[in-house]
Order: C-alpha cells, then structure tokens, then sequence
C-alpha cells in the first residue's frame, strides 16, 4: 500500500485533459452482454443501456477481488472527458470528502465523513484559490447535508450515521453560530452495516426524507416466518415489503416533517439508498442504489431510480424486478407482484453513490450544452466484489421530459491504473453556481471540477 503524502488546500493550475471543442460524439449504446464488462471497456461517451432481461441467472459465481490497493497517481495518467470538456483538480488538504452540497449564494458545503467536519468552500473570484472554513465538526459519520428552506435557508441540516440535526444559519456563514439542535435522537433501532444517510426535503418544504441502509448484504433476524395477520400489521407500520429483524426501520426511504416529528414509510426495498436527491423539473425524489453482493460479475445491478411514495424495491426478497433472492429462506411470494423495477441499471458492483441534476436553466460562465439540460450525474464509487474493476467513473444518465431513459454515459473515465490499481474513487457531486461540475474523491483527498468551453 502506498502512502498518500499530505497537501495543503490549493488551485490547480494545470488542467488535466482540455478535449477538443466540439458536440459529443454519437456512439452506438451497447445492450445485451456487450453492455457489461469491466473498466478496460470503459471511456468518455460509451453508452450502456443495461435491461432487466439481460441478467443471467442466479449462481454460485464469486469471484470477488477484494477492495482496491489504492495508489498515487501514476505519472502520464490523466483523466478523461469528453471533447469540449475539460477537467481539473479543483482543490486538496480535505480528509476523505463524500459529500457536496451548494448554497443559493454559491457556496459549496463538504461532508468529511470519517473527519466529522463539514467545511464551506467560497469559490474564488477570476480564477482565484477558494476559501475553505470548517462550518461544524465533531458530527458524528456525516454524510448528508441540505439547507432548508431551499431560497433563503435558515438551517444547514446534517446526517449522522444513525441521527439527524441541524445548525442555524444565514446566508454566507462560514462557520457555525452555535451548537446544533437535534431534530431525530434515533433513526433506526440497529446501527453499524451502511451509515451514509441523505436528506432531501419536498418542494413545498413540509416533509424530510431520510435515506437509511441495510445493515448488511442480506437480512438477519427474519426467522421464523410470520403469518398474514403478522404481516399485514407490521406493514401496516412500516410499509410494504419493509425487513424486520435486524434491519427493521432500514433499506427504505422515511419521511419526517421538519422538526422530525410524524415519521412515515416513504418507500422500502432499497438496500443502500446512498444519494437522495430531488429532481427540479418535476419533483420527483431519486436514489443512487448500492445492491447486494456475492452472486456473481452481472448480478446484482446498482442502480438509479426514481423513488416513488409507497413503492417497493425488493430488497432482501426479491431484485431487479420479481427475480427472487435465492439465498433466503422466508419466501415473500405475496410481494412478487407488487416490486417496482428501478429505471437505470448500472453495471452490477459499480457502487452508485453521489447523484445531481443538471439544472435546466443555468446561464453561468462554465454552463454545460443544452442537451445536458435536466440530465442527471451519477458518481460510481468503484466495485470489491468483482473479479475485474467496474465503477470508478462519472456517468451521464441521460433524461427525456424529467423520466430516466434507462441509458447512461461515461463522462469521466480514467481512475483506474494499468493493472487495476486504483488512483480515485469519486463520491461526491454537485453543479456549481457557475455551470461547472463539482465531485469528490475521498480517497485522493481531493475535489475535481468538470467544466465546459475552455475554463
């Protein structure tokens, strides 16, 4: 393993790949098996369309590698966009961001989940060094953050792995005024397993979603079998399709007002819902979804679908559709016709994990083509439980009218070394004031931003 050497906070004044000008090349959008693959196959604008009859079937075919030996970048390896694009090393010295979120004013608030900081990034002006302050500290496995009220916020919500507060704000703050309040003591009976928890809050600001994970990869605690009667009452609870034992409360979406108060059942089935995000032009709420392990390079897919209120994703009983999980005992039959089939399938493993929409109207000096207007970003962390490496990449999900078209795009490629070392994992995402595109990398320590026309 090599070790990273510290870097104070600094610009980048070298720019790692400018592309030429130009639209984005058309390519043919792979289906089928040629849609899967591993990162050699991987470049900007190759175009998956992966499809819930395209999976194999169910087996005993494990042949995890293990997490990634992180390295540094090796010399003459640069990263890679598309033509017209161009990305840069925006900023170093953080401790393992995860998440970005942006103020109306433009600031940009960094989670730094094992640091449990979270840090305001100013933007600087004609070409200048941001300004970073720590905002907060001492939250416990950060991960989420969203200002409320959504114009004119007045509280920097924030997720811990197993709570949720909050710290008053005015517009500009760069540091917390005062000690946060608790809005929700406990968000789930067990902890440990999946901590990264989002919020994301309804247009008119009146309800709070919460992510929250399954503890593990399969459920534990679900025997014995319960009886109609028992179901229907613990549905009636928790939701439909909702796990009990150790994983009651979790794998789902909860809606809270505000204040944390009237806690509801949005939506179950979701084993790691990581990033929650609502879509601008039609409201509807959006989960970047890690699925299981352990059946094999193709099974099962993340993915990245819209969350509807009601709706159930699978989880622990059955996955990308009625498929039924085969490693389980207590069989849910009654649940096969009621499982909503997720609207983008990644390359199974990949990890989705951060998410943002591209605003529709965004007139800043680094503003992406119109034909990236109301499309969606996704970061993909990067697989273990592959015999190859799939993710480490940033991902177009292209959009028509605000609805997934199931296709999605390498946007930027070029994290994984020769070999399969592994340099960046990226996280985070967010766009800019600017029209810029802003991600993390955890591992590296860093924060990149993607911008268009030369900048």
């Amino acid at each position: 393993m090599i070790v990273r050497k510290k870097a104070s906070l600094a610009i980048a004044v070298a720019v790692y790949v400018v592309a030429a000008a130009g639209a984005t090349p058309s390519a043919p959008v792979l289906t089928g098996s040629a849609a899967f693959g591993d990162f050699t196959a991987d470049r900007p604008g190759v175009v998956r369309h992966i499809r819930p009859g395209d999976l194999p079937a169910p087996g005993n075919a494990e042949r995890a590698i293990g997490f990634p030996q992180m390295v540094l970048r090796p010399e003459g390896v640069q990263l890679q966009t598309l033509p017209g694009f161009s990305v840069a090393e925006y900023g170093s010295g953080f401790t393992g961001p995860r998440y970005l979120t942006v103020a109306p004013n433009g600031d940009v608030f960094v989670a730094e989940q094992n640091a449990g900081k979270v840090k305001v990034l100013r933007p600087g002006a004609n070409g200048a060094a941001p300004t970073v302050e720590t905002f907060a500290e001492n939250i416990r496995g950060v991960f989420g953050v969203a200002l409320y009220p959504a114009t004119d916020p007045q509280w920097v919500y924030v997720a811990e792995s197993n709570s949720i507060k909050r710290f008053a704000y005015r517009t500009g703050d760069m540091k917390a005024s005062g000690a946060p309040e608790t809005v929700i003591a406990t968000l789930a009976a067990s902890t440990g397993g999946h901590v990264t928890r989002d919020i994301a809050f309804t247009q008119d600001g009146s309800r709070m979603l919460v992510s929250i994970g399954s503890q593990g990869n399969l459920p534990q605690g679900q025997e014995p079998a319960r009886t109609p009667e028992e179901l229907a009452a613990f549905e009636q609870a928790n939701g439909v399709g909702a796990a009990w034992g150790n994983d009651t409360g979790r794998a789902g979406v909860i809606s809270f007002t505000p204040t944390g108060q009237d806690r509801r059942s949005f939506a179950n089935g979701l084993r790691n819902c990581v990033a929650l995000e609502r879509n601008p032009i039609n409201n509807d709420f959006y989960c970047s979804v890690n699925e299981r392990d352990g059946m094999g390079d193709r099974l099962v897919p993340d993915y990245f679908t819209r969350v509807r209120e009601g709706a159930f994703y699978g989880w622990p009983w059955y996955y990308i559709g009625a498929n039924a999980e085969p490693r389980i005992a207590t069989a849910r039959a009654d649940l096969a016709t009621k499982v909503a089939t997720p609207d983008v399938l990644f390359q199974a493993h990949s990890a989705a994990v951060g998410s943002a929409f591209y605003p529709a109207n965004i007139a800043g000096p680094s503003a992406f083509p119109t034909q990236y207007r109301g499309d969606a970003f996704v970061t993909l962390h990067g697989s273990w439980n592959h015999s190859s490496r799939t993710g480490y990449k940033v991902v177009r999900v292209r959009m028509n009218n605000g609805v997934p078209t199931g296709e999605y795009e390498d946007f930027v490629t070029g994290f994984v070394a020769a070999g399969g070392a592994v340099w960046g994992r990226p996280s985070g995402i967010a766009v800019m004031n600017d029209g810029s595109l802003l991600f993390t990398d955890p591992e590296g320590n860093k924060l990149w931003r993607v911008t268009h026309g030369g900048q």
